[in-house]
């Protein structure tokens, strides 16, 4: 989330014509064309976020700018030539790392939180708990895991928790 993402899409000796075609998992179809004999380019119902990344004619990559959830689903381009057509196909799925919070709760007990990340995150601790945690489904498609600390033995003093996630691990200790 956040960041540019570049499709490549490689262009054959006698091009004709290349066409990205963007089915997002919500929303209608975007088409991106460029016609070589007339050096044209047309697009319909893309966003600004989603274009050539240089001109059509030096390099078809796609650059998907600012990506947000709502530009996962599929990519395909479709390159014609004087030999056939050729298909590259892309599955974009959007990352989105959770925010680590640790706190104590009224009864001096740890709890750890790996707030709106995707796809859910693995909460683990140091020394290890024997909670389970609990999640949360929110409307965007991100989830909460919420975990609390249960110590084997009366006398743990200094926890630490460490959220795993696709888009990056992060740990915090605490002592309540």
């Amino acid at each position: 989330v956040g960041n540019s993402s570049v499709l490549p899409c490689s262009p054959k000796p006698h091009m004709t014509m290349a066409t990205w075609k963007i089915r997002p998992k919500l929303g209608g179809l975007c088409t991106l064309a460029y016609r070589a004999d007339n050096d044209e380019t047309d697009r319909i119902n893309c966003s600004d976020s989603v274009g050539w990344k240089f001109r059509p004619d030096h390099d078809l990559a796609l650059e998907i700018r600012h990506v947000g959830m709502t530009h996962e689903g599929n990519y395909t381009c479709e390159v014609v030539d004087t030999e056939g057509n050729f298909e590259k196909t892309y599955d974009l799925t959007v990352l989105v790392p959770p925010r680590l919070i640790l706190s104590c709760d009224d009864h001096g007990n740890p709890m750890c939180e790996a707030a709106t990340g995707k796809p859910a995150a693995q909460i683990s601790w140091v020394p290890e708990s024997i909670s389970t945690p609990k999640e949360e489904g929110h409307d965007n498609g991100t989830v909460t895991i919420l975990s609390k600390f249960t110590a084997h033995s009366a006398n743990v003093t200094n926890t630490t928790c460490i959220v795993s996630h696709p888009a990056g691990n992060q740990s915090k200790s605490i002592v309540c």
